[in-house]
């Protein structure tokens, strides 16, 4: 339900690939997420992008009920990504919503398509969002923002959450991952030092 590509130039590639439960993460896809943040020590360039219409409803209602809502995965997944040397960009296919918003929001970029939406219903379901989501939002998008986000509920649209800030760029379906890829071109090409070195002068939080 993870699928790896590791391309010849250094460029990882990581696909949710649950499109039938519109990518709902379970606790075995957040540890073979984990697992695959912390090997891209190794990688040029990573992106995460999904399958369908939907980048990920985020927990697994049955695993959520389950513990997987409170479960340390999440903080520890979104930690790997933030920690990673190279460039990374969440290539938002659809629809982000709840606990899968933290590995969007640790990465350096984030595009998404036209029909995307961004919800994150913690309050209602009794449950708070992890820290470093609130955290990483925050800077982002400004309190009121993610106040309107985390607290109010509300789903922010595509060319809401451009205009925010939580995205970059709006891209049709059809050129997701060209544009993704693009955006990988310059540090692909680098050398590894220097492409290192100028993403450690930008300020991640």
């Amino acid at each position: 339900m993870i699928d790896l590509d590791i391309g010849d130039d250094g460029l990882w590639t990581v696909t949710l690939n649950r499109p039938d439960k519109a990518n709902a993460l379970t606790s075995e896809m957040l540890e073979q997420l984990l697992d695959i943040a912390t090997r891209a020590q190794l990688a040029r360039g990573l992106i995460i992008t999904g399958v369908g219409r939907v980048f990920s409803a985020g927990a697994d209602l049955n695993a959520a009920r389950a513990g997987l809502a409170t479960s340390p995965l999440w903080e520890q997944l979104s930690a790997a990504v933030a920690a990673l040397p190279c460039l990374t960009v969440a290539a938002l296919n659809g629809t982000l919503a709840g606990g899968a918003n933290g590995m969007a929001l640790a990465c350096d970029l984030r595009i998404a398509v036209p029909t995307v939406k961004v919800f994150y219903p913690v309050m209602k379901l009794g449950y708070r969002p992890q820290p470093s989501d609130a955290r990483r939002m925050l800077a982002l998008i400004g309190p009121s923002r993610t106040k309107l986000i985390l607290a109010a509920g509300q789903k922010i649209t595509a060319d809401e959450a451009l205009m925010f800030g939580l995205i970059d760029r709006i891209v049709q379906a059809e050129d997701l991952m060209r544009s993704a890829r693009d955006l990988m071109s310059d540090a692909l090409a680098a050398e590894c030092e220097v492409a290192q070195a100028i993403l450690a002068d930008c300020v991640r939080t």
